[in-house]
């Protein structure tokens, strides 16, 4: 319903905010405010207050703040209409009237309510009576105790295909009200209207003022289908708008501060009755819209309880579909899985409500389910799956319509694609074993580093030669100053040669040296221990082939200070700077780069054991070709 403006500024005169308020906030005067303690969260310290003039109240600790509706609103979790008229009632202001369209039409609804709640006495009649034996037995054994019956209207229809009709009849209720409220099943191929809930344990379906609006059978026959059978929409009833149990569990969450959402009924009648008051049902449909708004009325971070088996994982699944686009701040969902196959009735039954509740403290967030939809199963080894997961996420991403929940997603996102991808990489970034470095480098630590510098000792015209390629790369700090004295020395020299390295380096690098090439002696030749940590110059190959080793091991150790980069990049792209967004847009681009030069790298290095093992082959001195 809509108001005139004009209405809505007489309430606002009449109701002082401080009279609203003051039903659930105990206030004392402040200057001209009033303050209390906030009804949203729990305090020490006075941070609500509340100003009669600007016809407003401001809640500090939560951020909140509004009119009187809003306070209505806010901590009853009432629509709007709804405050509006809870409010004009209690200060006796009649509502506008309407237009007599408008007004037919909710005359009309009035009658459709009224026949409803007749039915609904009428099956609550027939479960007490001789005739509801059946189904009480159900439910005793459901665990659904008579008191839990009664708040919740629950009844029995009968099993004949006419009880409910002739019922309403004798009480003047015409057949054309009863095909219109969903009671009957009526149509052109169908003679006679009859009743279309039969022999089934009915649990009426209320609106959020409490209304009877339908109803929901469970068959007492299980070779009946479907088990559970629903009113048809009406006038009065749209399955998609409607959330079961809103109206009783509206107060409960508020208090509370969550609200859980379970998907069938009977799940929602055994957590109230175990004392969780705060439980609603979709009553098995997939989200929509109006449900979504509607369960953040009564939390702003609703956790919805699934199966976790194939059927609960994929309705969860599809749920996330329709809550990403209507996403907000402080508006989201969590979900939680039941294990084992039990329902929620059958967990409370055996073990009690503190077994649900801790299946409900392993909530997860939305984001933790999306992306385990999106990378279950999925092999990202190759970089085209990569890109297609990346693309695939991205797309889910750009429905979400709130710029600042569409941000934070997307930077969460990216940032778990990079620790996914460089866990991949890590997992897969290691030598062929058959490959040059794995054959031939003897140690480990240091080893491409120890060989790559002993080369340009025993080949100096290399040291000029790729001077730009190793001066950009990070030794240990030890061999980095050794490093630095070999360019030292060419500056100084216009020509440079082993004998010349050993006769002119400092001293101090004396022992680098020795671990690096090795000094000649009687019965060693120069480099003795770089061919001990390099074989294959044993065989003396061509200087294309060092040269080309060379330039292998330069890249070898670059990619590895790109692991490095990627480590020092992920730690500046989870903090909180202003960096943190320009780090996490390199970080994939690294990632992708890393990958591709480590896959070039694995390729040389098997060509590069390929011609080795060729030029053993030509040189053969008799241990080599045992070894072969």
């Amino acid at each position: 319903m809509r108001f005139p403006p004009s209405f809505l500024d007489e309430l606002r005169a009449r109701l002082p905010v401080s009279e609203v308020v003051g039903r659930r906030v105990k206030l004392r005067k402040a200057g001209r405010e009033w303050k209390g303690l906030s009804p949203f969260n729990k305090e020490k310290t006075p941070s609500f207050f509340v100003n009669d003039q600007k016809m407003a109240w401001f809640d500090f600790s939560s951020g909140k703040n509004g009119n009187i509706f809003d306070f209505v609103m806010a901590t009853e979790g009432l629509s709007f209409p709804e405050a509006v008229e809870r409010l004009a009632a209690q200060v006796g202001m009649p509502l506008p009237k309407v237009s007599y369209d408008d007004q037919a039409r909710e005359q009309r609804q009035r009658t459709l309510y009224d026949v409803l709640d007749l039915a609904a006495k009428y099956f609550e009649a027939t479960l007490a009576s001789a005739r509801g034996a059946k189904a009480r037995g159900y439910l005793a054994d459901r665990g659904i105790e008579p008191a839990t019956q009664v708040e919740f209207r629950m009844g029995y229809a009968p099993a004949e295909r006419f009880a409910l009709k002739e019922h309403l009849g004798s009480l003047d209720i015409s057949v054309a009200d009863m095909i219109e409220a969903g009671l009957l099943v009526a149509g052109d191929d169908i003679p006679v209207p009859y009743d279309r809930l039969r022999d089934r344990v009915i649990i009426p379906i209320h609106d959020q003022r409490g209304r009877v609006i339908a109803f929901g059978g469970r068959t007492l026959n299980d070779e009946v289908q479907p088990k559970y059978l629903n009113s048809p929409d009406t006038s009065v009833f749209h399955k998609g708008s409607v959330v079961f149990n809103f109206h009783r569990a509206r107060q409960p969450a508020h208090e509370e501060g969550s609200v859980v959402v379970v998907e069938g009924y009977m799940d929602a009648i055994a957590i109230y009755q175990a004392g969780m008051k705060c439980v609603v049902a979709t009553m098995g449909t997939a989200f929509t819209e109006e449900q979504i708004v509607s369960l953040w009325r009564l939390s702003t971070e609703p956790v919805v309880c699934f199966d976790a088996d194939r059927a609960g994982i994929a309705a969860a699944y599809r749920s996330i579909d329709r809550m990403l686009p209507v996403l907000k701040v402080g508006r989201t969902f969590r979900f939680a899985f039941m294990q084992g196959g039990k329902d929620p009735d059958e967990l409370i039954q055996e073990k009690g409500i503190s077994a649900f509740k801790a299946v409900l403290s392993g909530s997860l967030p939305i984001w933790d389910v999306l992306w385990e939809r999106e990378v279950e199963n999925i092999d990202v080894k190759t970089p085209d799956a990569q890109a297609a997961l990346e693309q695939k996420l991205y797309a889910i991403i750009r429905t979400i319509t709130d710029p600042a929940v569409h941000t934070a997603y997307f930077r969460t996102c990216r940032m778990q694609l990079a620790d996914l991808f460089w866990q991949v990489a890590r997992v897969h970034r290691n030598l062929p074993e058959q490959g040059l470095v794995k054959r031939e480098i003897k140690i480990l630590q240091d080893g491409v580093q120890k060989v790559l510098l002993g080369l340009l000792v025993h080949y100096p015209d290399f040291i000029e030669e790729k001077s730009d390629q190793i001066s950009a790369l990070h030794f240990s700090p030890q061999l980095e100053e050794f490093r630095q004295a070999l360019y030292d020395l060419l500056i100084l020299q216009n020509e440079i040669s082993v004998q010349l390295i050993y006769s002119r380096l400092s001293p101090n690098f004396y022992k680098v040296l020795q671990e690096v090439h090795g000094e000649k002696t009687e019965g060693r030749p120069w480099g003795h221990r770089l061919f001990e940590l390099f074989p294959i110059l044993k065989a003396e190959p061509s200087r294309e082939f060092v040269s080309q080793c060379i330039d292998h091991f330069v890249h070898i150790l670059h990619v590895k200070q790109m692991a490095q980069d990627i480590d020092n990049l992920k730690a500046a792209a989870s903090g909180s700077s202003a960096d943190a967004d320009h780090a996490s847009d390199r970080l994939l681009t690294l990632i992708r780069d890393f990958q591709l030069q480590h896959e070039l790298i694995n390729n040389n290095d098997s060509v590069l054991a390929e011609e080795a093992m060729t030029i053993r082959r030509v040189w053969a001195p008799t241990e080599w070709k045992v070894a072969a």
